[in-house]
């Protein structure tokens, strides 16, 4: 919900003679440089060549790599994550990816003598919720409303509604519910400040 468009047409309004009036506005320029902050890290990665949905939020993202290889779906948030393009990496509408998470695409293969390097595609589908310091490795594919738990090592696919936690990650014993319907960047303030006063 980042665009700053989106926000304008959709913000709530209220009598200029209120105190709701006098509220919101004073939310929303007390967080107005964080709202600019996050619009100008999506422009520059859309600049160079990534795809982000407008209603993307991007925060103080370490994105080292080709741009063109990251796409972020709708409604979906990254935190202090650090990613790692050597090649494509997906992620899917309304997925929320905490501070310290690490997303690496490529690794050494240690079975080669030369040390070379091993690129694999990384998926992360709708809903999904990566945890703090998590790390998630080459080739790994996070299932619909899978949830990695803070600091777990993610070396294999998790399957969709999936909780993993551990170094290595596996599953335990309880799952997410089959429906879920809710924005993760609803919970940022200077969204809210907009959305709601």
């Amino acid at each position: 919900m980042a665009s700053l468009h989106f926000l304008w047409v959709n913000r709530a309004k209220f009598s200029i003679y209120s105190k709701e009036f006098y509220r919101a506005w004073g939310k929303r320029l007390f967080l107005f440089s964080e709202l600019y902050s996050r619009n100008y890290r999506r422009w520059k990665l859309l600049k160079g060549g990534a795809v982000i949905n407008e209603l993307a939020e991007i925060g103080e993202a370490k994105i080292d790599g080709p741009r063109n290889y990251l796409s972020v779906g709708a409604s979906s948030f990254i935190g202090k994550a650090t990613i790692a393009l050597h090649c494509a990496v997906t992620i899917g509408e309304r997925v929320c990816i905490n501070d310290g998470v690490q997303i690496l695409s490529a690794s050494h293969d240690i079975s080669d003598p030369k040390w070379s390097l091993a690129c694999a595609e990384i998926r992360i589908e709708d809903y999904a919720w990566i945890g703090t310091s998590a790390i998630i490795l080459p080739g790994v594919h996070i299932g619909r409303g899978a949830v990695v738990g803070a600091g777990a090592v993610v070396s294999k696919s998790v399957a969709a509604g999936a909780i993993v936690v551990g170094n290595p990650a596996r599953p335990i014993s309880k799952s997410r519910c089959e429906t879920l319907d809710y924005n993760p960047c609803e919970f940022l303030a200077a969204n809210r400040a907009w959305l709601l006063g």
